[in-house]
């Protein structure tokens, strides 16, 4: 069945002919969904259209609002506001949209054929020093969403994570285990790998503070305290025995990281976070140093007397950016630029999206400009999907101190109130306790994931963590109960006719339909943007309005026959459309809540 915006787009294109005998290309057509303080379902932009009518915006909207009228069955009246012509859309054709959706497993989704563009998203990227905290859960979820989109709008994904798994960093923890571990391992003390190696990295900081505070004491300025603190010493001697392959460091380190993925892998597997192939930082920070001694040579970037290698970015109104130290070794421009090659000679990628935070606006857009210098036209490929960060009522978060939210406590945390405000409701009596405990893993997660969500990626956030797991309001739950509300219905309902029979509308169900019928353009929408927030709040919009139906409307308990199946069939779609546009959120919907 075609859309109705593809058949009014047609019906503006032959208008034009007829009415103005002229030429207008679809593109140029703009409709929008009609606002809210007007009547109409859709509306059409008129201005483009005045230069070849040759009259007033008025004039013209109103000329086209009555060949639309009388030669579109679907339009049931129109209204002028200005420039814009308000189109009301006709119960019939809701009716045809409806019979057409039901039953369709795939509406709204697009399914990628062995051709279809490839999307590449990096998201994730943790350093190997620590576990994962609330920053990670919304950098994973965003990025595992923004997966989701893209295939769900037709496009090949490759998800991608590329782990910091060297560097001074990795060498805090290292040599702080040295020190103080006294053969600790994640099976002697009952840890996961990742917090047990996260807390020698504080162990670190805490030693590091203690011995400069004691040189300072004893005389030294605060810069020299810091440069020849023992332990920080110990941390640089161990860098450069890595680099050198020293094979005890090595061992130390292998063994450390081990620790950290399987940690890693275990909160990953609960947050539905999966990758399709992971990079490591050891094994391809050496990979651009190859292409920037070729963008020397090609008098494309430039060599200082010092040996330093440089992007001069002045003429783009940036500064000059170092792309080799002195001693040759690579920063992580250099990294990104050599990976991205990489990827782009792995994969015939038509957009590459860094999911990452805002405090990395500069370093991508640098990244763009040094590989367009370098003579890469996969250069504007490239997006950075950069997010806000997530702050917390009591503050930001310092890992090194040990300040953060640890993203599997968190998790505990959502699922321990799920389960609190699940037993008060006091609806799951007869379930199992491993069926309940499944439903308070969802309702959790589902909530978390939700809230972070909901909000534009662009933007900071406040995570609070009672707001979010509220049962009424723009939350998960809330959407969650919704459903299950829906196909509690359709059990009291039993076996029922799969024809949809013909019946007259109520402004509540119209309201339901119009917004099942946008759920497509809502895809579209999402992955053109980036944004999964405009799936979450089209999903609280959908379960506002059908709860609004139910609650003026009795689904069962009428007495016409059709009535009462349509009103059925209508649930039924609704229940699924929520739980596919969920599914690019990543969030499970139980059946009973």
């Amino acid at each position: 069945m075609q859309r109705i915006e593809e058949r009014l787009k047609d019906a503006i294109i032959r208008a034009a002919k007829e009415l103005w005998q002229a030429t207008i290309e679809g593109s140029a057509i703009q409709i929008q969904k009609t606002r809210r303080e007007f009547d109409g379902d859709l509306t059409v932009v008129v201005f483009p259209l005045v230069r070849i009518a040759k009259c007033s915006p008025e004039e013209t909207a109103a000329l086209l609002g009555a060949y639309m009228e009388k030669n579109l069955d679907e339009i049931s009246g129109y209204n002028v506001i200005k420039g814009f012509l308000n189109l009301g859309i006709s119960a019939s054709y809701w009716l045809q949209h409806i019979s057409a959706v039901s039953g369709d497993a795939q509406y709204g989704i697009v399914q990628p054929g062995p051709d279809a563009p490839v999307v590449m998203v990096e998201y994730s990227s943790p350093n190997t020093n620590k576990p994962l905290h609330l920053g990670h859960i919304r950098n994973n979820l965003l990025g595992n969403s923004v997966s989701r989109i893209f295939e769900a709008a037709g496009k090949n994904v490759v998800k991608v994570n590329l782990v910091n798994d060297r560097g001074i960093h990795i060498c805090k923890s290292m040599i702080a285990w040295q020190l103080f571990g006294n053969g600790e391992t994640p099976a002697s003390s009952g840890k996961k790998g990742d917090k047990l190696v996260g807390d020698y990295y504080v162990r670190f900081d805490q030693e590091y503070k203690k011995q400069v505070e004691a040189l300072m004491a004893a005389g030294k300025d605060k810069k020299e305290a810091e440069e020849s603190a023992p332990i920080m010493l110990g941390a640089r001697e161990m860098l450069l025995k890595w680099e050198a392959d020293d094979p005890e460091v090595r061992k130390l380190w292998e063994t450390m990281n081990g620790w950290v993925y399987e940690g890693f892998d275990k909160t990953y597997a609960r947050m539905g976070v999966s990758f399709d192939k992971i990079y490591y930082e050891s094994e391809t920070y050496k990979l651009g140093r190859q292409l920037v001694l070729k963008g020397v040579d090609d008098k494309v970037l430039e060599k200082d007397a010092d040996g330093s290698v440089w992007a001069d970015l002045t003429d783009r109104k940036l500064d000059r950016k170092l792309l080799l130290r002195s001693d040759g070794t690579s920063v992580y421009m250099t990294q990104d630029v050599g990976t991205a090659h990489q990827r782009f000679s792995e994969y015939p990628i038509e957009e590459h999206i860094y999911v990452v935070g805002n405090e990395q606006n500069y370093h991508f857009q640098v990244l763009s400009m040094v590989i367009e210098k370098l003579g890469f036209d996969w250069h504007d490929k490239l997006y950075h999907l950069s997010y806000g960060m997530v702050e917390l009522p009591e503050g930001k978060m310092k890992s090194r101190e040990g300040k953060v939210v640890d993203a599997d406590d968190l998790m505990d945390e959502m699922v321990a109130t799920a389960k609190q405000m699940s037993d008060e409701l006091g609806k799951l009596g007869d379930y199992s306790e491993e069926e309940k405990n499944n439903i308070y893993r969802q309702i959790g997660l589902g909530a978390l994931k939700y809230f972070i969500l909901k909000v534009d990626p662009k933007k900071n956030m406040l995570f609070d963590p009672k707001e979010s797991i509220d049962f009424n309001g723009n939350t998960g739950p809330f959407i969650q109960y919704t459903y299950a509300r829906i196909l509690s219905v359709l059990r009291s309902a039993g076996a029922y006719d799969q024809v949809i029979p013909a019946v007259s509308l109520n402004e509540k169900e119209t309201d339901v339909i119009r917004l099942v019928h946008a759920f497509p353009e809502i895809v579209k929408t999402a992955a053109e943007e980036h944004n999964p927030s405009v799936i979450a709040n089209f999903m609280y919009d959908l379960a506002k309005a059908f709860n609004q139906f139910y609650h003026d409307h009795s689904i069962l308990n009428v007495e016409d026959a059709d009535t009462r199946l349509f009103r059925i069939h209508l649930s039924a779609i609704v229940s699924s459309v929520i739980e596919r546009g969920m599914g690019l959120l990543g969030i499970e919907v139980p059946e009973r809540m």
